[in-house]
């Protein structure tokens, strides 16, 4: 006898119930009563001959162990190997993800306001948690902890970045800051900070004491993991 969910699954999506169809799943009962892969099909809008387009995105998910943090990292090279995702899916798969990190990185912004380690994460997790390389990043702060500029200060490869401490204290007196607080990312994925960090972190501190400036907080960051400094009780 033949398994019916089997028969179900070689339909096309225009074949489906209307109920069950995604888009007009989404617009009968909103975006909650949809799964990440019916959410992904309707970015991806078709399927193939043999696939439909909530088949490719389960499949999808499976070579992502089902997490989209996973599947936010694929590069469009990587996107591109996967059977039924042309050029035009992958892109549109990456312009998704990308407006998810921007609005939430701009909510974040828009507070003005760093009040702990998850404010600071908040902010810049979208901004360097998913690159390859590594980057370091100041956030300038008045009295009240009001941001004042956030600014890249070093870029580098996979395991360092080259940071000028003087052009971090340059910076901050030109903002009128009274207080610093530095991140940047580990693409290698340990959080542990490295012994160049400490020192660094150790020279920073020194020349901000020195203008009467103070560093809060050093924060590595990680996709969804961050280590503090200060919740470390390392400054």
């Amino acid at each position: 006898m033949d398994n019916p969910e089997s028969e179900f699954s070689r339909l096309t999506i225009r074949e489906w119930s209307l109920e069950d169809r995604p888009r007009e799943k989404y617009a009968a009962k909103g975006a909650s009563a949809l799964s990440d892969a019916e959410l992904i099909a309707i970015l991806l809008r078709t399927g193939t001959s043999t696939e439909s387009a909530v088949d490719i995105a389960k499949r999808i998910l499976h070579l992502c162990d089902n997490q989209l943090n996973r599947l936010a990292d694929l590069s469009l090279s990587q996107l591109t190997h996967i059977k039924g995702i042309g050029t035009a899916k992958a892109i549109t798969l990456q312009t998704a993800f990308e407006i998810g990190r921007r609005v939430r990185a701009e909510k974040v912004s828009k507070e003005q306001f760093i009040n702990s380690s998850d404010d600071v994460v908040s902010l810049m997790q979208n901004k360097i948690a998913h690159l390859k390389h590594e980057e370091f990043w100041a956030i300038f702060l008045n009295q009240g902890s009001r941001i004042l500029q956030v600014e890249q200060i070093g870029k580098g490869g996979l395991t360092n970045t080259i940071v000028d401490v003087r052009i971090i204290m340059q910076k901050a007196l030109a903002y009128e800051a009274t207080a610093i607080i530095v991140c940047h990312n580990h693409p290698s994925g340990s959080l542990r900070p490295s012994r160049p960090d400490f020192l660094l972190t150790k020279q920073i501190q020194e020349a901000a004491n020195i203008l009467d400036i103070k560093l809060l907080d050093h924060i590595v960051i990680h996709k969804e993991e961050y280590y503090s400094f200060m919740e470390n009780n390392v400054l």
